[in-house]
């Protein structure tokens, strides 16, 4: 339909009004973003399809696939056929890694597991933190997934989906749920690395692909300054820089009257964010509040030091400030080869502080409305590689804490070499449902239109594990 010269006429006038005003466009959306103050970003659900569980999620992603059979999955049988041929009727026509076509032979646990707690759940002797917490632990043994390869696998756990333009799961929570803080990026994502076992990690895992790029991850660098270029520079005052903020603002808001881009709205956010930022990610980082005992508990040497410990404090103190995701990436777990000295030195690197961040979680009163996931995007071969195990996608373990998860149960079960979950499986799209769920949103109804699509972060399928929540 065309629009006649009164329609038109109408539009130029609204179109002057709103540009032409003191500070157009940009200075409404800075007095938005003033007035939110500490209420934090809403999200596009208007208010939760479910009861509300967990407000927050800290993913602790071991990347690289941990072996299950070393971790949470005490497997006797295996330990009795070590080094003997494992039996072809579990892998025929079976897809593998880089064993396919190799003569395989079962390689047994390499550590010793003992019963945790009063709930009496067997964990790996290499994770005594752990272990000592296995009472608060919901520990799921029985997942699979679908891709093999470490960056494809990342982003099925990351985003349900292989095909690249799909957003996180971290940038799906901040697009329905919002965050609770605005003077903090509302998905941060922190790395560190051990001494073996390193796969790269792209950033493509905390994109928000489809969806405005303001809910994508923001990653702090884990040592050193934790944003680049925080500070004003040289001879630029803070009065100063405001002014340019703001005239900033006001020319992005006269671009908003000419073109419908939600990536101009997501360019009036960030700026604001960012001038925050210098304010907001110094104090966040600054640990000398923090008593000794709680950098004894975690296992911190120095803060900032780039190590999982000192990310994990940051990620607690993240999570006091409303942020809604937050990802800790500890690249170290592949292992092919040398897997006793690599296990026993990436467990070390992860055992003492992620016990840490539940105890003080819960001594926060904290741990109820967060929710902790542990593990890696896929499992290990109970058939050996050399000195270590395959990529494996029939098992693998994950555990979750807090948020409405079960405490003190283990779900499902691998048979009895560790080869193929076979009770209660778990599908990484099952996973994600039950997330959120646990966060009150149903995730049929969380999704947006793509080309002619309604794309969400399940696909087209992920059913709910109700056995898994408390």
């Amino acid at each position: 339909m065309k629009p006649d010269s009164t329609t038109h006429a109408l539009s130029v006038n609204r179109r002057a009004f709103l540009t032409q005003s003191a500070y157009g466009i940009g200075g409404m959306a800075f007095a938005s973003l003033l007035n939110d103050g500490q209420a934090g970003v809403a999200g596009a659900m208007t208010k939760p399809h479910l009861p509300v569980k967990a407000k927050r999620v800290i993913f602790l992603c071991m990347a690289g696939g941990p072996s299950h059979l070393e971790t949470f999955d005490w497997k006797p049988k295996l330990k009795e056929l070590d080094g003997k041929a494992f039996p072809e009727s579990f892998t025929k026509g079976q897809q593998l890694a880089q064993l396919q076509g190799a003569e395989l032979k079962a390689r047994g646990a390499f550590c010793g597991f003992q019963k945790w707690g009063q709930s009496g759940q067997e964990i790996s002797e290499l994770f005594p933190h752990i272990g000592s917490i296995a009472d608060d632990l919901c520990i799921v043994r029985s997942m699979q997934t679908e891709q093999i390869n470490h960056d494809t696998a990342h982003a099925f756990m990351n985003t349900g989906s292989i095909i690249k333009g799909r957003p996180s799961m971290g940038s799906w929570l901040l697009y329905g749920l919002g965050c609770e803080t605005s003077d903090l990026p509302g998905f941060v994502v922190l790395t560190s690395a051990g001494k073996t076992g390193q796969q790269p990690v792209s950033a493509r895992q905390w994109s928000a692909g489809i969806l405005p790029s303001k809910y994508q991850g923001i990653q702090f660098q884990a040592k050193g300054q934790p944003v680049h270029y925080l500070g004003s520079p040289e001879g630029v005052c803070q009065s100063t820089q405001r002014q340019v903020v703001e005239e900033i603002q006001r020319l992005n808001g006269m671009l908003v009257q000419e073109k419908l881009d939600p990536e101009i709205q997501t360019r009036i956010a960030q700026y604001e964010m960012a001038f925050k930022m210098q304010s907001s990610v110094p104090e966040l980082t600054d640990m000398k509040s923090e008593p000794q005992h709680i950098l004894d508990l975690y296992g911190v040497k120095e803060p900032g030091d780039g190590s999982f410990a000192s990310n994990c404090l940051l990620a607690r103190r993240l999570a006091e400030r409303g942020t809604r995701m937050i990802q800790l990436y500890h690249r170290a777990w592949d292992h092919h080869g040398g897997i006793e000295e690599g296990m026993k030195t990436s467990a070390a690197d992860v055992d003492r502080a992620t016990a840490a961040l539940i105890k003080d979680l819960k001594q926060r009163g904290m741990l109820d409305d967060t929710l902790i996931l542990w593990g890696g995007e896929f499992g290990r071969t109970p058939m050996g590689q050399g000195t270590g195990r395959d990529h494996h996608i029939l098992a693998f373990n994950v555990f979750m804490a807090g948020g409405g998860v079960k405490p003190g149960f283990s779900y499902g079960a691998t048979d009895e070499l560790g080869y193929r979950a076979v009770e209660d499986v778990v599908h990484v799209h099952d996973l994600h449902t039950t997330m959120l769920h646990l966060l009150g949103i149903d995730h049929k109804r969380l999704t947006v239109k793509y080309q002619g699509l309604d794309v969400r972060l399940t696909g087209v399928a992920g059913n709910l594990v109700k056995k898994l929540i408390a």
